[in-house]
């Protein structure tokens, strides 16, 4: 027996490749041709094979090393198969231990790991090897492909298992044997398996998000997010990947709005509360939801069907000091602006105590996200699953507009810019046109939310 050197051998055109996966450890028997590391380029994945059978007894790399044609990986301690069978420590057997059923759904060993004599003795095969078994590709979703090494990819097929289905615990979310066996024991014990996300963007066929030490150019600060910004990412994020989203922008003549409005605010503030364009907005919406009904809807489960909603709850995006929450005023068609304006108080004072319940925020049917007060001309609101349309609302601003036809002339007007995102799958263009169109009207006659 002598010690052998094992080399990276000919890759090809590749200079240089990253090692992703080291697929054995000192101490480990290995037979020619076993898969030694798998590395990585920017083009493929490959596994580097072992030219001789033996035991492992130093490993040369390891994961996150680069590696080239000529790089040694591992010392091996050369010998032929059948020395090596032979040179295997013997496993004292249990004398009350049962021996494993044939029938048992029991996980074949990971590549790069061989039993012991005593297991070779007893053991019997549970699927006596007749030939190659001609392998039919499983079709993958174009967005996700599992992160696996071809020896996994390999193990998975010969179990039955859809890899696409498994939670990778390898570095950047890779699939290891260890994992494809935990996955098989959950099914045999009834356990549900879940269809991961895998992260950073894997999902999506995106490379990983750039790891940078930011201390390197400067000073830095680290912040934990609050728990509502942690929840509100997830559920943004959810919403911006899976609903394709289209804005539709318009403006509002709000002139004589605005004029009403600060008419009536010293009776409001006598009543503790005051009575913000936001109310107005609540009334104007709804009454645009009744005529273009599927704006105030939803899709179902499957996609299919759409389920149109005959009650008319407004979100509120709300300002807090711990980010974003979108309480609901409920049955607003059935309220006065006086009511929405006190109920729009009353529940933003709780949004910002922190005392809104989870009943607060649930049953929406459309929102509105308002930046009137701070500036802006423009935005594109996220559209809040599972709802079909938002409503962004910026500053409004004095601007020229020529009235009066063509003997008319140019006045200062109160434009309110409008934003409007909504579910291209269930809205198009031309019908979020008319929708905003509608809408405009109504704010710059406020009569008509009462026709």
């Amino acid at each position: 027996m002598a010690i052998k050197e094992i080399f990276v051998p000919d890759i090809g055109d590749f200079k240089e490749v990253d090692v992703i996966e080291i697929l054995v450890k000192p101490g480990d028997r290995v037979e020619k041709e076993s898969s030694l590391i798998t590395v990585e380029s920017d083009k493929a994945t490959m596994e580097i094979p072992s030219p001789a059978a033996g035991i492992v007894r130093e490993l040369r790399v390891k994961v996150g090393d680069k590696v080239a044609e000529g790089t040694l990986i591992l010392l091996l301690e050369e010998m032929e198969g059948a020395q090596a069978v032979a040179a295997a420590p013997q496993a004292k057997p249990a004398a009350a231990a049962p021996k494993p059923s044939v029938t048992a759904a029991v996980p074949a060993p990971p590549v790069g790991e061989t039993r012991g004599s005593s297991d070779l003795a007893e053991v019997p095969p549970l699927v006596p090897r007749t030939g190659p078994v001609p392998y039919e590709p499983i079709a993958e979703p174009a967005a996700f492909k599992p992160h696996a090494s071809p020896s996994v990819r390999k193990y998975a097929r010969e179990l039955g298992v859809d890899l696409a289905r498994v939670q990778g615990s390898g570095q950047k979310g890779r699939i290891t044997p260890e994992d494809v066996q935990a996955f098989v024991k959950s099914v045999l014990r009834g356990a549900p398996a879940a269809s991961p996300a895998p992260a950073g963007g894997a999902a999506l066929g995106l490379i990983e998000w750039p790891q940078v030490d930011f201390a390197k150019f400067g000073p830095i600060e680290t912040q934990p997010l609050s728990r509502i910004k942690k929840l509100t990412g997830a559920n943004l994020h959810r919403n911006w990947v899976m609903i394709p989203h289209v804005t539709q922008f318009d403006e509002a003549d709000i002139t004589e709005l605005e004029a009403f409005r600060k008419g009536h605010t010293a009776d409001t503030e006598r009543q503790g509360f005051k009575l913000t364009l936001l109310a107005f907005l609540i009334k104007a919406c709804v009454t645009a939801l009744r005529q273009y009904p599927e704006f105030n809807a939803s899709l179902d489960k499957t996609g299919a069907n759409l389920i149109l909603k005959r009650y008319y709850h407004i979100g509120v995006a709300v300002d807090t000091p711990d980010g974003l929450v979108v309480p609901v005023i409920r049955d607003a068609d059935r309220k006065g602006v006086f009511d929405l304006a006190r109920e729009l108080a009353e529940i933003s004072k709780l949004a910002r105590d922190k005392k809104l319940k989870p009943g607060d925020m649930q049953g929406g049917t459309f929102s509105i996200s308002s930046l009137g007060g701070i500036g802006g001309t423009a935005f594109t609101p996220i559209i809040n699953a599972p709802e079909v349309a938002i409503l962004g609302v910026s500053k409004s601003s004095m601007k020229p507009v020529w009235v009066g036809g063509k003997e008319g002339r140019f006045e200062p007007r109160l434009m309110l810019p409008l934003s409007l995102s909504y579910d291209h799958r269930v809205l198009d263009g031309v019908l979020a046109a008319r929708f905003t169109t509608y809408l405009v009207s109504v704010l710059s006659d406020i009569r008509r939310s009462l026709l």
